[in-house]
């Protein structure tokens, strides 16, 4: 795949604080890209210059072959953005909130209704066109809100935590709504998150931390590389099982009744049951999930040199 997002020695700086140190990355045309970390990572920042919302110190940044800080009005026209909060007016229709942004575009009559008929039909929302926005449900607004970022046609479309605030229910809706835009169009997807599960859709992750990358690849891949099968032991009784563990000089963590063990590989837990057998009431192999991954990660028990960069 071509790549439609480059990155390069981005650095940017807030007085003596370095926001963004030394970043670089790139997105795959027609991928779905995760961009992850806690707050002041370095995530606003670095999404704020790629569009073209804030000037970089050093360091380059290409949107479809555009260069951020000589191409802006080109590169803006390249992406649809689905903020947090929606600046979609919520006494209008929905209807009337998609032609006043087509207006924006300079679109004609025939195009705007050309247009939100197009992405009425992506995003499932013709049913809801003529009620108000502010009427709706939460996950009705954010497919709306996607609605909007696509009425232009852009090649990218950057979601900055679009589920964020729903529950569970629309938070999936939301989900089967991106992954068929995605699938069914082959438009590139940004996507920024605190919900680190929602990352294992993506093609391609990237981890900030304090401004830098400390993690990046497919889910599998840092699955692979940083998590650890665990086995849990609930005991008939705790001490005698505790002083067992502490007498092998087996490290161990507690969880209620239970000790948790990590294993190097899932076959390393027959001996230990073995040797266990007379204090265990029940047992179980425990994948790691992608958020045991990340907190590894974010938490440094493995350092960025460790780490496979592409």
């Amino acid at each position: 795949m071509s790549k439609i997002i480059e990155v390069n020695g981005l650095r940017k700086s807030y007085g003596s604080i370095e926001a963004v140190k030394d970043v670089s990355f790139y997105v795959e045309k027609g991928s779905l890209f995760s961009f992850l970390g806690t707050n002041g990572a370095g995530k606003s920042t670095t999404i704020s210059i790629m569009l073209t919302l804030l000037q970089h110190d050093a360091g380059e940044v290409k949107v479809n072959g555009l260069t951020v800080g000589k191409d802006d009005e080109a590169i803006r026209k390249e992406i649809g953005v689905v903020f947090q909060n929606s600046f979609l007016d919520p006494l209008l229709s929905v209807r009337e909130n998609l032609d006043i942004r087509a207006r924006l575009y300079g679109m004609s009559k025939p195009e705007r209704l050309a247009a939100i008929q197009r992405v009425s039909a992506v995003v499932d929302i013709s049913s809801i066109l003529k009620r108000r926005y502010g009427k709706l449900s939460g996950g009705q607004k954010r497919r709306v809100d996607i609605a909007r970022a696509l009425l232009h046609k852009p090649n990218i479309l950057l979601l900055d935590e679009p589920t964020t605030g729903l529950d569970p229910q629309n938070r999936k809706q939301i989900w089967n709504t991106i992954l068929q835009l995605q699938r069914d169009t082959n438009m590139t997807v940004f996507l920024t998150t605190h919900y680190i599960e929602e990352a294992a859709n993506s093609n391609y992750v990237v981890v900030m931390k304090e401004g830098e990358i400390i993690a990046k690849g497919k889910p599998d891949d840092l699955k692979d590389q940083y998590s650890a099968d665990r086995l849990m032991i609930t005991a008939h009784e705790k001490e005698p099982l505790r002083t067992q563990l502490l007498e092998s000089q087996l490290l161990f963590t507690e969880e209620g009744y239970s000790f948790l063990i990590n294993l190097p590989t899932t076959a390393d837990a027959i001996p230990l049951l073995v040797q266990y057998q007379d204090y265990i009431s029940s047992f179980e192999v425990r994948k790691s999930s992608l958020d045991d991954v990340f907190i590894k990660i974010h938490d440094g028990e493995e350092t960025a040199d460790h780490v496979r960069i592409r």
